[in-house]
């Protein structure tokens, strides 16, 4: 007569490691994603993150600030709306000085992330590819290789008319130097040595 006998399985998902949706690396020591849930967090751990910029107006979910306090990661906010039609002054204003947090090299390793990924960071990332005088039609398809079918003509719009030559000028402090072995051109504030700084944090 046969006996059952039951055998303890190991769950073989217990040591992967899952990136929030929407992920993706935009540059080095630069990452876009949607909002992280917790079991994205050992995945985050993995980036050595210094700074999050978080592009909603909601507050940001407790337990994500439990995680950014436990791993000493500064949050940036910018709250803009996230409907479709958002008046074009705020809007400018809100992604400039998002864009002043990403290209300072303190602030890195970065990730940037609204609520879905899509819309709020595209417009960040798409003006940030601007800055790096990407052609406006690679812009465009990155923006809606990640919005997809919800890609929104008012934000390629945007992107078109943002004036980086004013950003340009509001980092007037900032100057383009290689820093490192890797000879990788990074943005640095004027007098900064190429030491390591110290980690920021906010609380």
């Amino acid at each position: 007569m046969g006996m059952i006998v039951e055998v303890e399985t190991v769950d073989e998902d217990d040591d992967v490691l899952i990136p929030p949706p929407n992920f993706s690396m935009v540059e080095d020591c630069i990452y876009r994603s949607s909002l992280p849930h917790p079991s994205s967090f050992p995945f985050l751990q993995t980036l050595n993150l210094r700074s999050i910029i978080y592009l909603c107006p909601e507050p940001y979910p407790e337990e994500n600030l439990e995680f950014l306090k436990s791993q000493n990661i500064r949050l940036f906010q910018f709250g803009i709306e996230g409907k479709t039609e958002v008046s074009l002054p705020i809007l400018s204003d809100s992604i400039m000085e998002a864009l002043k947090v990403l290209l300072d090299v303190r602030n890195h390793p970065v990730l940037i992330h609204c609520k879905r990924g899509k819309h709020r960071t595209g417009c960040v990332v798409g003006c940030f590819r601007k800055m790096q005088n990407w052609c406006l039609s690679s812009v465009f398809e990155e923006y809606q290789r990640y919005a997809g079918a919800k890609s929104r003509t008012a934000d390629l719009t945007f992107i078109e008319m943002f004036d980086i030559i004013n950003l340009r000028q509001c980092l007037y402090s900032i100057i383009y130097q290689y820093q490192g072995a890797s000879k990788k051109r990074r943005l640095m504030y004027q007098g900064e040595t190429t030491q390591k700084p110290p980690r920021l944090t906010s609380f």
